[in-house]
């Protein structure tokens, strides 16, 4: 098996690039969401249609592409010499993808809090927290492509 994911590791890298652009695009949407919702009267029309649209790009688009992306990574990081696991870049790399997976689970965990009318974040935490994605992408793109 790991002779055919080495034959095919370009487009295994093909995959892994698209659905982790498909990640970035809701981690990036999701929380700029959050700040438009903090602005809404809960129980009204408005509110109601936040929810729908955080819930189904959470649900439909970035959970699928989270798993996408770290299966292919994982499969990836399997095949014998992809990498070299005494590299720094790998180890930093792989803490932006930790985080990243941790982020998401706090995304949902806040979409939670919007559904159940308990949010307590103001606006600005929502603003702020729209940064993090980009930080954790802009290091993980340059731990893959520089390789420092």
């Amino acid at each position: 098996m790991i002779n055919f994911f080495a034959i095919h590791l370009s487009w295994l890298l093909a995959l892994h690039i698209m659905a982790f652009t498909a990640w970035m695009a809701g981690m990036f949407y999701l929380p700029r969401l959050y700040v438009y919702h903090t602005q809404v009267i809960a129980g009204t029309a408005e509110d109601e249609r936040f929810k729908v649209m955080e819930r189904k790009l959470l649900k439909q688009i970035m959970t699928p592409a989270m798993i996408v992306t770290v299966m292919v990574g994982v499969i990836m990081a399997s095949i014998p010499d992809v990498i070299d696991w005494y590299s720094m870049w790998w180890w930093v790399k792989l803490i932006c993808v930790f985080g990243l997976v941790s982020f998401h689970g706090a995304c949902s965990k806040w979409r939670k809090l919007f559904y159940k009318n308990e949010n307590n974040h103001s606006e600005k935490f929502y603003r702020m927290m729209n940064e993090v994605p980009t930080v954790l992408m802009i290091i993980l793109v340059i731990m893959i492509v520089v390789r420092p």
